[in-house]
């Protein structure tokens, strides 16, 4: 059995049938350790040919063999399987309903996590965390609670019966026994941390695995098969060592119960055979003994597994705690209120922003003002703040008060859904989701029309290419939307953030893959679509941005400039230096 803050109300929510299976498990137990009284009537009735029934002498014939010994066996036997299957159902059912429940509990805080958290935690550590540490709670959960009772009563009531035979004998059983508790508690402490170094290599080893199938592309593409294979044959070693020092402990433990579990064996038979031979003990006597040892083994190996199952769970479940344990960083303070729909205007005030892993400003001193309904194109040096500046919109950081204001309110006194409900990004990496094409593009709803499905396409200039897919919109993409090309990837992006038809609607770097006559159709289809709507757009081309209605300059996360295009040219060096030097790029291409 394991215990802790997460796992403790699991035992209380679930009592009912816990104790149910636990009374089943009782009641096999107590059947169990009726067999060896039958043996011994077996075997004193046929070497005596008279059997001591309740202090009669009672005659061994086959009539006592079918109503006394073979029916009662039966009974046993049926009860004990009835039983069995009970407690199975109980403990085992159990485990799996506790097992589910802490999946979407630990699937539901990972929703609410900020993204810190993820850059912090790699996806293998997390996938492991889903996979082997839950079932490691699964068998401790249910299997603990087996062995736990299970060694508990069927202990006690075999060594009473062994006791009400012979005390001296029962207690010299037990020295060896008392000698495997102790040593499997001490075995214990080690085999914990073993579990979690081997834990944590797994996870490592399975980090790795999803980086390199995920980028397979890359290794090919620069011949890096080896480098790859060299180390993750170095993780795998790790991982090997990990598991051989687990498994050398594991086995230990497995051999201290061997060797006390046979040394008791041979004290039974040694002394009890003396007991045989001086008329203490009959022989059924003797086997009716060795029978209720024989019932404490297997107690007596499940305490060895409790021990090991409790080592591993103890870790699994730490890790799992930490988890669920872990609170988002960015969450509505106390003084947010219900917002009704936002129409898109966004001011700056002094904003400066810093990473929480770093002592130096992304963002220094930022002053801007978008209307709403405006065209905002915020363009600058690769590493200039272009994101972050986004993503602060939608509160993916916190923000200092009043850095930020939504229609005149502090972003930070506007509940996050309602904030983020309102906006519509097209992020930079284009993620799509191993789905049909229609359900990656309405994403944002439960269902949608298809033909609102095929205008957002058609605004995005993708609609033809989906009509090329033999299977059109009910294409399946690959894994991260490997099945279509990184341009395609974009525009289906960009019709998810359509279909959302939200009064902020945020581009970064979104048609930086496709060329630039599809661009402009592009930009003039949003130019239409979304006239009195915010559309902010992120770009490295100014082409991309130079009809807009705004152009923001931002460099080293300061803003340089903030006007149209022709202003910039006048106003802004840095902007004048980046149109030169793109234009001198676009003539040696047509040049070339």
């Amino acid at each position: 059995m394991i215990f802790g803050k997460h796992i403790n109300k699991y035992y209380l929510k679930y009592l009912p049938i816990l104790l149910f299976g636990v009374a089943s498990l009782i009641m096999v137990d107590y059947v169990q350790l009726i067999i060896p009284s039958l043996y011994r009537m077996l075997i004193n009735g046929i070497n005596d040919g008279f059997v001591d029934l309740g202090g009669i002498q009672t005659e061994f014939n086959i009539d006592f063999l079918l109503t006394k010994i073979c029916m009662p066996m039966i009974g046993i036997v049926f009860l004990m399987v009835i039983g069995r299957f009970l407690w199975r159902v109980c403990f085992f059912g159990t485990a799996l309903r506790v097992e589910a429940d802490m999946r979407l509990r630990m699937f539901a805080v990972c929703r609410t996590l900020s993204q810190r958290f993820y850059q912090e935690n790699k996806v293998g550590n997390l996938m492991s965390l889903f996979t082997n540490d839950l079932d490691t709670i699964n068998e401790c959960f249910g299997s603990g609670i087996l062995t736990f009772c299970d060694a508990i009563f069927l202990s006690v009531l075999a060594i009473t019966d062994m006791a009400k035979m012979n005390v001296l004998l029962t207690v010299l059983s037990m020295i060896p026994m008392m000698l495997l508790l102790a040593s499997g508690l001490i075995i214990s402490k080690y085999i914990t941390e073993k579990w979690k170094i081997r834990q944590e290599a797994y996870s490592s080893i399975s980090d790795m695995a999803q980086e390199s199938f995920s980028g397979i592309a890359v290794i090919k593409a620069f011949v890096k098969e080896g480098k790859e294979l060299i180390a993750f044959r170095k993780l795998n070693k790790d991982n090997e060592n990990a598991n051989v020092a687990y498994a050398r402990l594991s086995v230990t433990l497995t051999v201290c119960v061997t060797l006390f579990v046979e040394s008791v064996t041979g004290i039974i038979l040694g002394y009890g055979g003396y007991l045989v031979h001086k008329g203490v003990f009959s022989a059924g006597q003797l086997v009716e003994f060795i029978g209720y040892f024989g019932a404490i083994v297997w107690p007596v190996n499940a305490v060895s597994e409790l021990i090991e199952i409790r080592a591993r769970g103890k870790a699994s479940l730490k890790r799992i705690s930490d988890l669920l344990d872990e609170k988002p960083d960015v969450i509505d303070g106390c003084g947010v209120t219900d917002t009704p729909a936002l129409s898109g205007a966004i001011k700056f005030n002094d904003l400066t922003f810093y990473y929480p892993s770093r002592s130096e400003p992304v963002l220094s001193h930022i002053d801007l003002d978008i209307k709403a309904g405006e065209r905002v194109g915020i363009i600058g040096p690769t590493g200039s703040g272009k994101t972050t500046l986004v993503d602060l919109i939608l509160r993916t950081y916190n923000v200092p008060k009043n850095s930020i204001l939504l229609d005149g309110k502090d972003i930070n006194d506007i509940p996050i859904h309602t904030v983020r409900e309102n906006a519509a990004y097209v992020p930079q990496d284009n993620f799509l989701f191993s789905d049909t094409i229609e359900n990656n593009i309405r994403f944002a709803f439960d269902s949608g029309d298809e033909s609102e499905i095929e205008k957002a396409a058609k605004l995005s200039d993708v609609h033809d290419n989906i009509s090329e897919f033999t299977n059109g919109y009910s294409t399946v993409l690959g894994e991260c939307g490997t099945t279509v090309s990184g341009g395609q990837k974009q525009r289906i992006s960009i019709a998810r953030a359509l279909m959302k038809n939200a009064p902020i609607l945020i581009l970064d770097d979104s048609v930086s893959a496709v060329d630039v006559g599809t661009e402009k159709i592009i930009l003039e289809n949003l130019k239409e679509t979304r006239e009195g709507k915010t559309t902010i757009f992120i770009a490295h081309r100014v082409t991309t941005v130079e009809n807009m209605d705004k152009i923001v300059y931002l460099e080293d996360g300061k803003i340089l400039g903030v006007g149209t295009h022709e202003e910039l040219i006048e106003s802004c060096k840095e902007y004048k230096r980046m149109v030169d030097l793109q234009r001198l790029d676009e003539k040696a291409e047509a040049n070339s």
